[in-house]
């Protein structure tokens, strides 16, 4: 007999697949506007007139945004259907991703940014929950579909935003960049058709967020999420135009960058298995260090030859982030403090990681070179190398901060919704 949870009362089965759709074609957009700007950031320079310190802070933006923006996602879901909520951010992530495109300048480049993440912030928030809800019996299969799509979209979008820049000609970094609307606002569609959810289960427990910075265990996830991602955006972000200043075609750097992207897809389905065996955790660091080391420095030293084996290990080393989202999941007991610990780790990761990509823009612009990008990677490997080991000990925060255990919704109070990345976790309303 089957013991998996039966989907969300009232729902059909012309609904479910709706709504599978639905999730599937979000997670497309979620990565398309990040992975566009790598491959025509030189021509982004040339046609804002900017400095590299200015192109490292676009690069930069969707790490504050996911920081930041992210932690709106439920409160407006507990006020509007989460449907609803997603079917806005991504109509405002439309307007964005033309905007952007249309930008005469930089400041208006940036708003733009700001505006096209809204899609890909709320919709991190927001998926996970989702697929819990409509799909409590394939949970694994919807997040695997949607994490499949992201990854596509992203690599998609990594191959093909330089041809589409250098059939149009002049200017054509703008419509590469803004064709990725079409694909937001054709998401738009079936939440709008997606029937009302039904509500289920009782009063949530919750956790107060600000008891966490007295754990340890925290604060290193956090520091390794954060690196992990600093590697993942510095890579996305400023490969692509390394690969170029070196002599590569805008194209061939593209696809390269693309090569990458796809690399990570298989990842995501496999390392999450291996993770959870705490005899394999340190080996497979060491495993993804060695891959970052041997990628890096194949850059470094041949940037021209066996590119693909280079891209292609960085690739593997980027497994880290679905290795850490695994630990979240290790590191606490119970659901309620494993949703806080995520919340406030990929939030002060996030933060953390900000500082990668706008730091080798800065750096490239004092020193008309790579070099402080290399420096700055190694140093994050050996960061992560660190940070990695002290996680992978079988510890959990609530041994760190047994008040977790106490900090409790009451039946019958306003409940105040936030998150980080993953999955939302409800707060005890203060006042």
């Amino acid at each position: 007999m089957s013991t998996a949870a039966p989907a969300p009362a009232g729902s059909s089965r012309r609904g479910l697949v709706l709504v599978a759709v639905a999730i599937v074609l979000t997670g497309f957009n979620l990565r398309t506007a990040v992975n566009g700007v790598g491959p025509v950031l030189q021509e982004i320079e040339d046609g804002l007139g900017i400095s590299s310190g200015a192109a490292g802070l676009i690069t930069t933006m969707p790490l504050l945004c996911f920081a930041v923006i992210g932690f709106a996602g439920p409160p407006l879901a507990a006020r509007f259907r989460d449907g609803h909520v997603l079917a806005a951010a991504l109509l405002v992530m439309a307007l964005g991703v033309v905007g952007r495109a249309a930008a005469p300048s930089f400041w208006l480049f940036l708003l733009g940014t700001v505006a096209t993440m809204v899609g890909g912030a709320l919709g991190n928030v927001l998926l996970p929950g989702i697929v819990k809800h409509w799909f409590p019996a394939r949970t694994g299969l919807l997040v695997g579909a949607y994490s499949t799509t992201m990854a596509v979209g992203g690599a998609v979008a990594s191959v093909s935003t330089a041809p589409i820049a250098a059939s149009v000609g002049v200017d054509g970094w703008r419509w590469a960049l803004g064709v990725w609307a079409v694909f937001a606002v054709l998401a738009v569609v079936p939440w709008l058709l997606v029937p009302r959810r039904t509500s289920v289960g009782g009063a949530p427990r919750g956790v107060r967020l600000r008891l966490l910075v007295r754990s340890s265990l925290a604060w290193q996830l956090a520091v390794f999420f954060g690196l992990q991602a600093m590697q993942a955006y510095v890579i996305v972000g400023w490969t692509a135009q390394y690969l170029r200043d070196e002599g590569m075609s805008a194209a061939a750097a593209g696809v390269l960058v693309g090569v990458n992207a796809l690399i990570v897809i298989p990842l995501n389905a496999l390392v999450p298995s291996g993770a959870v065996r705490q005899s394999w955790q340190r080996p497979m660091l060491v495993g993804f260090m060695a891959c970052y080391l041997v990628g890096w420095t194949g850059l470094l030293l041949s940037p021209l030859t066996l590119t693909w084996l280079w891209m292609s290990m960085l690739g593997i080393g980027m497994g880290t982030f679905a290795m850490v989202l695994s630990l979240l999941g290790l590191r606490a007991r119970t659901p309620e403090t494993v949703n806080a610990l995520s919340t406030v780790v990929q939030g002060w990761g996030y933060a953390i990681a900000a500082a990668g990509p706008v730091l080798v823009g800065l750096l490239r612009g004092l020193t008309g070179g790579y070099t402080g990008m290399f420096v700055l990677v190694y140093a994050g490997v050996a960061g992560l190398f660190v940070t990695g080991w002290l996680v992978c000990a079988d510890r959990q925060v609530d041994d760190e901060v047994p008040g977790l255990q106490t900090s409790t919704t009451p039946t019958g109070s306003p409940a105040v919704e936030a998150a980080g990345v993953e999955s939302p976790v409800v707060l005890e309303p203060r006042g």
